[in-house]
C-alpha cells in the first residue's frame, strides 16, 4: 500500500512539473532545457553500459589462464547470448534487435514514438551480450537508449511529432557523443544516418545535447579519448594512391559485410527454437573465438594493439599462435581476422544476442589499414605509417556499411585529435563509397526499410509520399447501387444522394462499375424507362483503380495519368472499399510536406 501511494505522489509530481513548464516556457525553451537534460541522461545511460561490460568483462577475465589455449571461450559467448535471449523474450517480450534501425523505423513510421522498455532494455541486454564475448558493440543500443530517452521524455510533455522527432535525436546525439567524447561525429551521425532535417530550430538543441554528452562522459570516464592514439604522421602526398587502394579495398569488403551478415541472419533463421538457435550460434561463435580471441567482445582494446605497434600479441592465447611466427604468416592471420570477423558478428546477432555494428566496422577497419600498409612495406619497401592506415582503414569500412562518409570522417579526426589526417580521410572515404555503391544502395540500418517502402530520406515530397497515410480520409459516402437493379431503382437512390457518382455492387461487395449521372440524364427523366432500363446498361469500367495497398507515390502517378477527380479503392479481388478524393489527397500531401518543411 506505502508503494503505491509512493508511486501516486511521485506521478503526482511529475504531472505538476510537466504543467508548470508548458504554462511558463515556449515550446522552443522547453525543447532547450530538455535537450540538455536528455544529454545528461543519454550521457549517464552509455557511462552505466559501458561500466557494467567492463565490470563482466573483468569478472570472467579473471579465470582465463595466461598464455594456454583458452577453452573457457567456448563456454562464455553462448551463455550471455542465452541470457539475453531469455531477457528479451521472457521480461522485453518485443523486438530490439537492430538499434538504430528500430530507431530509423519510428522516425518513418510513428512520428519518432519509441517504447519506454526501449530505456534500458537493450541497454541490459547487450551489457550480457558482450560482457560475455558477444563479437559486436555498444554503440547501436546507446543510440536506441538514448533515443528512447528523448522520445518518451517528448510524449510526457505532449510534444509534437517533429519535436518528438527531435528530442530522440538529441538522445543519440548525447549517446554517441558520450560515447566517443566525439560531439561534432555525433551531429552528423544524426543528419547523415538517422536523416534528420539539417534546420535552424534543430542545430541548437543537437548542440546542446552533444557538448552536455562529451562533458557528462569527461567527467566520469576522464578525458581520455576511446583509442591511445600517440601521434600520427604527416600527410604525404606520394601517398595518395595506397589511400586510393585502401578506400576501394574497405568498400569491397563493405559489400562482403552487408551481403555475408544477411546470409548468415537467413540461414539462422532456418532453426526455428530461438534457443537451439542460440546454442548452435554460440557455439560456432565461441568456436570462432576460440581460434581468434580477438573477436572476444567489442575488440576496441585489439585497435589499440595495432595502434600501438604490439602484434605479436594478436595471436596470443589461441591455438594459432603459429601466426605470429613470421610477417608474412602473420598478415595471411590478419585476413583471415578480416574475413571472419564477419562471421562472428553476425552469428552473434542472428543466434539471439543483442549488439551493433560500429565497433565491428571499426575493427574490421582498423585490420584491413594494418594489412595494406604491412603487405606495401614488406613487398614494394615503402614506408606508409601504419597508425595513419589503421585510422583511414577504420573510416572506410564505416563509410561502406554505414553509407556514412561525413560521420566517419569526423569520427575518425575526433578520435585521432585533429584533423591532421582530414584529406587521407577524405580519399578513403571517398573511394569506399564509390566502390559499395554499385553493389549496395542502402547502409545496414536503411536495407530492411527501404525492402518495405518506409525508408525516410532528405527529399521532402518522396517521404512524404511514403509517409501519408491516405487509407484515412477516404469517402464512404458515395451511394451503391445493388446489380440488376431497373432505372426505378437507381432514381429512388439519387433521390437520396447529392452526389452525381454512384459504385454498382453485387451481393457480395463485389465491383461492378460506376454510375455518372451526368452521362444519362436524358434517360434518368424518361419515367417509361424506369422498368426497362437495367444499370447494367448504363454503368462504366473505370480506366484506373485504386488499390488497399497502392503507395502514396503510386496514388499520385494514376491521378496524374487519368486526370480523374475520384477513383475508387478496390481490393484486389474486386471488393469495394470507399473512394479517394484527388484534391483531398493532394491537399494533406502538401500540408505534410509544408509541416516538415517548416523552421
Amino acid at each position: 500500500m506505502k508503494k503505491q501511494l509512493d508511486k501516486r505522489n511521485v506521478l503526482h509530481s511529475l504531472a505538476r512539473i510537466r504543467r508548470y513548464m508548458k504554462k511558463h516556457l515556449s515550446q522552443r525553451a522547453l525543447v532547450l532545457i530538455l535537450s540538455v537534460l536528455i544529454g545528461i541522461l543519454g550521457a549517464l545511460a552509455a557511462i552505466i553500459i559501458k561500466n557494467l561490460v567492463y565490470i563482466t568483462t573483468k569478472a570472467l577475465s579473471s579465470a582465463f589462464p595466461v598464455e594456454k589455449v583458452n577453452y573457457l571461450y567456448l563456454i562464455f559467448p553462448p551463455i550471455g547470448i542465452i541470457l539475453a535471449l531469455i531477457f528479451v523474450r521472457r521480461v522485453v517480450k518485443d523486438n530490439i534487435g537492430h538499434g538504430v534501425s528500430i530507431v530509423l523505423k519510428s522516425i518513418c513510421k510513428s512520428d519518432g514514438k519509441l517504447r519506454f522498455h526501449n530505456v534500458y532494455s537493450s541497454m541490459v541486454s547487450s551489457a550480457i551480450t558482450v560482457g560475455f564475448g558477444g563479437s559486436v558493440g555498444l554503440e547501436a543500443p546507446m543510440v536506441l537508449t538514448g533515443s528512447a530517452i528523448g522520445s518518451n521524455l517528448a510524449r510526457f510533455f505532449h510534444l509534437k511529432p517533429k519535436q518528438t522527432t527531435l528530442l530522440l535525436a538529441c538522445g543519440s546525439t548525447a549517446a554517441m557523443a558520450a560515447i566517443f567524447k566525439a560531439p561534432i561525429a555525433a551531429i552528423v551521425f544524426t543528419f547523415e544516418v538517422l536523416m534528420l532535417d539539417l534546420t535552424g530550430s534543430a542545430i541548437l538543441p543537437l548542440l546542446l545535447s552533444a557538448a552536455t554528452g562529451t562533458v557528462m562522459s569527461m567527467l566520469f570516464l576522464g578525458r581520455n579519448v576511446m583509442f591511445s592514439i600517440g601521434s600520427t604522421q604527416e600527410f604525404w602526398i606520394s601517398n595518395i594512391p595506397f589511400y586510393i587502394i585502401l578506400g576501394l579495398l574497405t568498400g569491397l569488403l563493405s559489400a562482403y559485410f552487408l551481403r555475408l551478415s544477411r546470409w548468415v541472419e537467413k540461414q539462422m533463421r532456418r532453426i526455428r527454437k530461438p534457443y537451439v538457435r542460440a546454442v548452435f550460434g554460440g557455439l560456432l561463435l565461441s568456436g570462432l573465438i576460440y581460434l581468434f580471441p580477438v573477436f572476444y567482445g567489442e575488440g576496441y582494446e585489439n585497435i589499440n594493439v595495432l595502434i600501438n605497434g604490439d602484434y605479436t600479441s594478436l595471436f596470443a592465447n589461441s591455438p594459432l599462435r603459429m601466426f605470429g611466427s613470421s610477417v608474412w604468416i602473420m598478415f595471411a592471420g590478419v585476413a583471415g581476422i578480416v574475413l571472419l570477423k564477419v562471421f562472428a558478428t553476425s552469428l552473434t546477432t542472428s543466434a539471439g544476442g543483442i549488439g551493433g555494428v560500429f565497433a565491428p566496422t571499426l575493427f574490421i577497419g582498423a585490420f584491413t589499414g594494418f594489412f595494406v600498409a604491412g603487405v606495401s612495406n614488406n613487398l614494394l619497401g615503402t614506408h606508409l605509417p601504419y597508425v595513419n592506415f589503421i585510422l583511414a582503414g577504420m573510416a572506410g569500412v564505416m563509410t561502406g556499411v554505414m553509407q556514412a562518409p561525413m560521420t566517419a570522417m569526423f569520427l575518425i579526426a575526433e578520435l585521432s585529435g585533429g584533423y591532421t589526417l582530414l584529406i587521407p580521410l577524405m580519399i578513403t572515404a571517398a573511394c569506399s563509397y564509390l566502390s559499395v555503391f554499385p553493389f549496395e544502395k542502402y547502409s545496414v540500418y536503411t536495407k530492411p526499410l527501404a525492402d518495405k517502402g518506409n525508408l525516410k530520406t532528405h527529399n521532402k515530397n518522396k517521404f512524404a509520399l511514403r509517409k501519408l497515410q491516405w487509407d484515412q480520409f477516404i469517402d464512404t459516402d458515395i451511394k451503391t447501387v445493388p446489380a440488376h437493379s431497373t432505372l426505378r431503382t437507381y432514381v429512388d437512390i439519387i433521390a437520396k444522394s447529392k452526389r452525381n457518382l454512384f459504385v454498382v455492387i453485387n451481393e457480395q461487395n463485389v465491383f461492378q462499375g460506376l454510375l455518372v449521372m451526368d452521362d444519362h440524364r436524358d434517360v434518368i427523366f424518361n419515367q417509361e424507362l424506369y422498368d426497362l432500363v437495367r444499370v447494367e446498361d448504363l454503368m462504366i469500367e473505370p480506366e484506373e483503380f485504386i488499390y488497399e495497398d497502392d503507395t502514396g507515390a503510386v496514388v499520385l502517378e494514376k491521378f496524374k495519368n487519368t486526370g480523374n477527380f475520384n477513383m475508387p479503392i478496390i481490393t484486389h479481388d474486386r471488393h469495394y472499399i470507399g473512394f479517394l478524393s484527388r484534391a483531398k489527397f493532394l491537399t494533406k500531401y502538401q500540408a505534410f510536406v509544408a509541416e516538415e518543411s517548416d523552421d
